[in-house]
């Protein structure tokens, strides 16, 4: 799915990758579900590139639905994957959060739960190897993308800006679709380790110039970076 020259999304609401396209090749932020790798190829071919024209993988966090093709590329196509230093055994599946799960509706945990059984949720491949980053880090990859620092949802998450792309790519530190209660809208993500650090977090994200903000899982937001923010903190308080 194309959302801008520079630009695209695979996956859906419930679970997203993005990729930055530039004439230097291609990033991918994210690699979501081990399943979702039919969908990267195809979307690759739509836009005349292929896995030879992959330059590296970012990973806002270590989540199982956030690593899972990025194994495969690392393996197979001796593809770099980069990831804060703090999630670094998380990717690595040595650490696996003890986040709660908070109040959820049936429906839209079940919607979550098969979409994640029927793409490879629940045959996650683990990184063996990573390339760790820091807070204010510009890699050497497409888009010229740039580390934040976003500690909550994990102790390593982060948020990846691209002026080219004119985005900025923000894992769980906050959704667009609670995929616990089926909600839309900018608000706090589930399943984060420390809610108050998460929500402290995003002041990180203050000033940014970027039309999209791009979360893991939701609709991606085109309405700039403020408003977003202002919603989720409107969201927040509404949750007490």
């Amino acid at each position: 799915m194309k959302l801008g020259s520079h630009l695209h999304r695979i996956g859906n609401d419930i679970v997203a990758v993005y990729l930055i396209d530039t004439d230097e090749g291609v990033t991918v932020i994210d690699a979501g579900l081990a399943g979702q790798w039919n969908e990267l190829t195809a979307e690759l071919a739509t836009m005349g590139r292929s896995l030879a024209d992959v330059r590296g993988v970012i990973l806002t966090h270590g989540d199982t639905d956030h690593i899972g093709f990025a194994e495969r590329l690392r393996r197979e196509r001796g593809v770099p994957v980069y990831v804060h230093g703090a999630d670094a055994a998380r990717a690595r599946g040595e650490f696996k959060s003890k986040a709660s799960w908070g109040s959820f509706k049936i429906g839209a945990l079940s919607k979550f739960l098969w979409y994640a059984s029927t793409h490879g949720g629940l045959r996650t491949t683990y990184l063996t190897e990573v390339v760790e980053v820091q807070d204010g880090q510009v890699l050497d990859l497409p888009g010229a993308p740039r580390i934040i620092g976003l500690p909550g949802h994990s102790p390593g998450s982060i948020a990846v800006y691209s002026p080219v792309a004119d985005a900025v790519f923000v894992g769980d530190g906050l959704t667009t679709r609670h995929v616990l209660t089926g909600q839309n809208g900018p608000q706090p993500a589930p399943f984060t380790d420390d809610p108050q650090e998460a929500a402290a977090s995003l002041s990180h994200l203050e000033g940014l110039d970027a039309t999209w903000v791009l979360p893991g899982h939701g609709t991606p937001w085109n309405g700039g970076v403020r408003e977003a923010m202002r919603q989720v903190k409107a969201a927040a308080a509404a949750r007490g």
